[in-house]
């Protein structure tokens, strides 16, 4: 006797259409409420420069900063390097020069503290026209 039924195995179905219904009503609910603002930023006009080398001008004082931290003022190094310092050299520099403009040609490496001290220096010497020289790349 054979008490075993047969029974038909029901292979369980994953139904995707309910699925489907609930995210195209998300994609819909997320498309009417969205609002596609314009990011307000600030508008900034940068200036812009000719590539070609500007000729050097007469009163300006080229301030050398090296990674090793030493200063050179108009290629005369320095031996104590404090803000002080850097300003009785920037003076003596400048002389009698009308409105000189400080170029700071800092190192990749040089500190931070370094480009501040001369920074702090130009300004306690009474020259606030400060610029940066920078190398275009190779």
């Amino acid at each position: 006797m054979n008490f075993r039924r047969v029974r038909a195995s029901d292979v369980p179905e994953i139904n995707l259409i309910p699925f489907i219904d609930v995210l195209l009503v998300i994609i819909i609910f997320l498309m009417l409420t969205t609002t596609y603002a314009k990011f307000s930023g600030l508008e900034i006009n940068l200036p812009t420069a000719d590539a070609s080398k500007q000729t050097e001008q007469p009163n300006e004082v080229n301030v050398t900063v090296t990674p090793a931290g030493e200063v050179l003022v108009n290629k005369a190094p320095l031996g104590k390097v404090s803000v002080q310092a850097i300003s009785e050299a920037l003076r003596r520099a400048v002389g009698d020069a009308k409105d000189p403009v400080v170029v700071i040609n800092a190192d990749a490496k040089a500190t931070h503290q370094s480009v501040v001290d001369i920074m702090q220096a130009a300004q306690a010497a009474g020259y606030p026209r400060i610029s940066f020289a920078t190398q275009s790349p190779r």
